[in-house]
């Protein structure tokens, strides 16, 4: 089988795969398929003018604006989860939490938000609450409960990253 014949299979592969899914769906997978095969690559838009892939940061600043001083320009979750390569599942709630946070300009975050995020790249967690449970029992602590909504225990409750997990996410990232 001849290599365009190969590239020709693995386009029909991609696009069976991407068709079904919406528009931002999409973007997150190639974002991170492009992070993880190392592709130098630009997204060209429909016109043939080269595009940015979007980003879901909003008006408090683009994320790769609020990763600045990092070795590695980051612009979407995906390349942040690579690069600090979280080895727990406290890590993994960190590093979601502080794309969350710090680099979409959230005040806070919620363990269904952070999880959202995780689910969409292959790493959900089986319980988030245990998972940001962890990092706030750690001293210092990494989360910070900031609000509780409701008396039951499965109240929903509000998170922030810490300066020290904050910290402890950009030291992750530069290994």
């Amino acid at each position: 089988m001849s290599a365009a014949d190969n590239e020709f299979k693995a386009i029909q592969a991609v696009h069976k795969a991407l068709e079904p899914l919406n528009h931002e769906a999409r973007n997150r997978i190639l974002n991170y398929i492009i992070s993880l095969l190392e592709i130098d690559a630009q997204v060209i838009g429909r016109q043939g003018e080269a595009a940015q892939i979007e980003n879901t940061a909003n008006d408090t600043g683009s994320s790769a604006e609020n990763l600045e001083g990092l070795d590695t320009e980051i612009t979407s979750f995906a390349e942040l989860y690579a690069a600090a390569s979280p080895g727990t599942n406290g890590e993994r709630a960190l590093v979601a939490g502080y794309w969350l946070q710090v680099c979409e300009g959230a005040d806070g975050f919620t363990g269904g938000g952070a999880n959202k995020e995780l689910t969409n790249l292959g790493h959900k967690l089986p319980n988030v609450t245990d998972a940001i449970n962890s990092m706030k029992n750690r001293k210092p602590m990494l989360i910070l409960q900031v609000k509780k909504s409701g008396s039951s225990r499965q109240a929903r409750k509000t998170y922030k990253v810490s300066e020290e997990g904050a910290k402890r996410v950009r030291e992750m990232i530069d290994g």
